[in-house]
């Protein structure tokens, strides 16, 4: 048996923090409380003046993602790997099917690349076109293979674009099956109007791509997948939340008690559009992503809307593409690759950003970090949260540690960190991954395909399977 004592810490929760040490055993927290004893052979933690957190997990990532004709640098293994290294036990990755692809093919395609991961994961599955197919697929994908979350991208028009008609088919077969929607929101057609228009004027440089995604351009897709939602009365989740246009629109829904969640980057929370200026084109051109980094004002209203409740989990997209991937955009800005890092650094820039400033408390940091995507995703409390029987996926933060994020000390793959030159105060000096000391002080012991795929139940699994079992039984021509 492996066991681990983390000895002397503050155990942070989403709902309290208290003095206690941690003892894990063969992969599970299995003792929580004052003055443990460690078992022969046990490898002791001092956590002395440090918190003892849940594992960040990271609800929003595109490893090893083929995207605009090239594929991200990371990979499951280097991304995962660059996650534990910056106190981030578990991602949730998204599989992607071209347009008229069969979705069990592509979700076999994905496992197939995520069998070297490091860390951790699952995925949501993306619905870029709709047909009997694609219906039956969703049911299938939920009751067998643990996906409980669908994402419909509202914009890059002419690829993989969700009109209307299947939004309200995906999210009305999601409600059926107990799952999650989720929705990229921005207006894939004004979007495009404004590319064409704004390259026509002469402008073909990055700072052209946040003059093509304005906020009203998001806030009108978020109102319009809200809406929806609503008449279907499904819950919904509206990933990279960046302006006050979106945030307003999920603040105004949960008013009338509609079950509408928010995520937020940790880019957009401490990253303004004045990057997309700066003269040097690989330097601008890396922080294309959409949406945009936006004006500074968006940047406290999303502050606020964590500290309110009304956004709920942070997250990264980190999808990288290195300068000479960007550089196939050098004379028309749309045809960047959309796409930044982020999972190495995000804990570490939301406790410097949030906690450090006040504007979130250890306990809203764990819940912004780990236990909110733990819970909307059905994994609570196998992950995020520090208990007796959880998964021993644990972080070791010092409060008082610095450190200066660095494309040259990070351990992604890419050429570019966007958070370059900025030091944070709050770092991790441990991270556990299944009852195993991952990183240590600097060094990273990442292991290649040690990461297990977690499945997430249906929200409502009885009902869900008594539906689909209802449906298997039903002759064909009864079906439709």
């Amino acid at each position: 048996m492996t066991h681990i004592l983390i000895q002397g810490g503050t155990v942070v929760n989403a709902d309290h923090a208290f003095k206690a040490d941690v003892l894990t055993q063969d992969g599970c927290i299995v003792a929580v409380g004052p003055d443990l004893q460690a078992p022969t052979g046990a490898t002791l933690v001092d956590a002395g003046g440090q918190y003892v957190m849940p594992g960040g997990i990271d609800p929003h990532t595109h490893m090893q993602l083929p995207f605009m004709g090239t594929t991200t640098m990371d990979d499951f293994f280097s991304g995962t790997a660059a996650g534990l290294a910056g106190g981030t036990t578990s991602i949730i990755d998204f599989v992607i099917p071209n347009p008229q692809q069969n979705l069990i093919e592509a979700y076999q395609t994905w496992r197939g690349w995520a069998e070297k991961a490091a860390g951790d994961y699952g995925f949501h599955m993306a619905i870029t076109w709709w047909s009997d197919e694609v219906k039956r697929d969703m049911g299938t994908l939920v009751q067998q293979e643990g996906i409980n979350s669908f994402k419909h991208f509202m914009a890059y028009k002419n690829a993989i674009m969700c009109d209307d008609e299947t939004l309200i088919n995906s999210f009305k077969r999601a409600m059926e099956l107990g799952a999650m929607p989720t929705v990229h929101a921005e207006n894939g057609e004004l979007v495009f109007l404004l590319q064409r228009q704004i390259v026509d004027m002469g402008i073909t440089g990055p700072e052209g791509h946040p003059l093509s995604r304005p906020p009203v351009v998001e806030g009108e897709a978020a109102n319009r997948a809200i809406a929806i939602a609503e008449v279907l009365n499904v819950p919904i989740y509206i990933v990279h939340v960046s302006c006050i246009e979106a945030a307003d629109a999920i603040a105004r829904a949960r008013a009338r008690g509609q079950r509408v969640y928010g995520e937020v980057l940790a880019g957009h929370l401490a990253i303004d559009d004045s990057v997309y200026r700066h003269p040097d084109f690989a330097q601008a051109a890396a922080h294309v992503m959409s949406p945009p980094f936006r004006p500074k004002a968006h940047q406290e209203a999303l502050w606020r809307g964590l500290q309110s409740g009304n956004l709920h989990t942070t997250a990264t997209d980190h999808c990288t593409f290195c300068a000479s991937q960007k550089a196939a955009g050098k004379d028309d800005f749309a045809k960047i690759p959309n796409g930044c890092g982020g999972v190495e650094e995000r804990l570490a820039v939301i406790w410097d950003e949030g906690v450090n400033s006040g504007r979130l408390t250890p306990s809203e940091f764990v819940a912004v970090t780990s236990a909110n995507a733990a819970k909307l995703f059905n994994i609570y409390p196998q992950k995020g949260c520090v208990a007796v029987g959880a998964d021993a996926d644990l972080v070791v933060w010092d409060p008082v540690g610095t450190k200066i994020l660095s494309a040259k000390t990070q351990f992604s793959k890419n050429d570019f960190n966007v958070f370059e030159g900025r030091t944070v105060k709050g770092i991790p000096s441990h991270t556990i991954s299944q009852g195993k000391l991952v990183f240590v002080l600097g060094d990273l012991r990442a292991e290649r395909a040690a990461g297990r795929y977690i499945k997430r139940p249906a929200f409502n699994a009885s009902f869900a399977a008594t539906k689909l079992r209802a449906e298997v039984q039903m002759p064909s021509a009864v079906k439709r």
